[in-house]
């Protein structure tokens, strides 16, 4: 558990009139039963990411602080999918894709998603943020700061916490709520990389600082744009 300052300064960030918790690929065909990629799935759900996520967002909806999903999917006949990259080259032969409108582009469980989620698509690009509706809905909301949840470690999670810093967001990364294969790596990138950029904590200290009582307004009309 972190110190009590640091953990007041953790509070501090989570305000949740600024906060919002994004989730990253957290859908059936990533990290559900019939995943196009059953060794990270496996992952997600045995190392109990995928479970801290569904924490955190259930704490998120008892908090009053805005809950985002972004979601990768493709065209069935991949128009504007990018091809420049031989992980996307590999994607397109899997046998399950992540269609528009599929099951496969579904949150999966045990993730619930509540009437005031928002929930971003792509269909192109590596990051949640670059080139999509993610950055100027966060503005909108008054976001300070972006919790930063999901899969992989291995790209789509650190794109996202890197996006978020170069557009002036604070990044807090729950270390036990994101994934990536091999197991080993994901601990190992988050010490070396993301702890340089990012706060750095753990599911339970994120739910500790969402129950703290504020003795100021945390409603929505109490934020200002980033």
């Amino acid at each position: 558990m972190p110190s009590r300052s640091s953990q007041e300064r953790l509070t501090e960030l989570l305000d949740p009139a600024s906060t919002v918790l994004l989730t990253v690929e957290c859908q059936q065909g990533v990290v559900g039963p019939d995943s196009a990629l059953p060794e990270l799935a496996a992952e997600a759900r045995s190392s109990g990411a995928l479970a801290n996520v569904a924490r955190l967002v259930a704490a998120a909806h008892a908090s009053g602080v805005q809950v985002m999903h972004a979601v990768a999917e493709s065209r069935p006949d991949g128009r504007g999918g990018n091809r420049n990259a031989r992980l996307f080259r590999a994607a397109a032969r899997l046998p399950v894709q992540q269609h528009t409108g599929s099951a496969a582009v579904r949150i999966a469980a045990p993730v619930e998603v509540a009437d005031e989620d928002l929930v971003v698509r792509r269909l192109h690009g590596l990051s949640p943020l670059a080139g999509t509706d993610v950055d100027p809905l966060l503005r909108n909301l008054g976001c300070r700061t972006l919790v930063v949840t999901g899969v992989s470690a291995n790209i789509a999670i650190p794109n996202a916490v890197f996006d978020a810093v170069n557009l002036g967001y604070t990044a807090v990364v729950p270390a036990d709520a994101i994934a990536g294969v091999p197991a080993e790596y994901t601990p190992a990138m988050v010490r070396n990389t993301l702890a340089l950029v990012a706060t750095v904590t753990t599911t339970d200290a994120v739910l500790v600082g969402w129950r703290q009582p504020r003795g100021r307004e945390t409603g929505p009309e109490a934020a200002t744009g980033a």
